[in-house]
């Protein structure tokens, strides 16, 4: 196994040249809410929370290119990744919005429901503000609701649990989407 602990960053242009030379292959590491909604066409799917165990496969020769939503992940992920990779490895410079950026196409199936955390997100952020908005137009009171979920979201970032995601995930829109591959 390589003893890198650097991903050498190539351009979404350099990376699309590589794989219409089929010189090299695309490991997307999101988790596969975030994959089956969106993807480069031929990524090859290896979520991050079972990395080493999808990753025996990698090795066939041809240069590995890792890529997530922005490059964030596989920047924290470097050490981690590049130890299951012989040789070099490499990372799509801005990861999956990188690439769209620049106009190059992705497979997107809109049907697939947005991705947890970004729903998380999304029901977080709309319980705040109807807490703030309804203590400041009917009951102070209703503050207390922008400040239990302020309180969640600080539990789930120093604990890893987070009970609106565990919530979610159980929503009829993401349980038909949890088996899909």
């Amino acid at each position: 196994m390589s003893l890198m602990t650097v991903l050498t960053p190539l351009s979404p242009a350099e990376v699309s040249r590589r794989l219409t030379e089929n010189s090299a292959v695309l490991i997307d590491i999101r988790e596969q809410d975030e994959f089956v909604r969106e993807h480069v066409a031929g990524a090859v799917h290896a979520p991050l929370s079972s990395f080493e165990e999808s990753a025996r496969t990698l090795a066939d020769g041809r240069d590995v290119i890792f890529t997530c939503r922005t490059g964030n992940r596989t920047g924290v992920n470097c050490n981690r990744l590049a130890a299951q990779v012989p040789g070099q490895a490499y990372v799509l410079e801005g990861g999956l919005e990188a690439w769209k950026t620049q106009g190059l196409a992705t497979r997107t199936d809109r049907s697939k429901p947005i991705e947890l955390m970004r729903q998380v997100q999304m029901a977080a952020g709309g319980l705040i503000l109807i807490g703030a908005a309804l203590g400041l137009l009917v009951n102070p009171a209703f503050w207390g609701l922008s400040a239990f979920v302020g309180a969640g979201l600080f539990f789930a970032g120093a604990t890893g649990f987070c009970g609106m995601a565990r919530v979610l995930a159980v929503m009829p829109w993401n349980r038909s989407a949890a088996g899909v591959a």
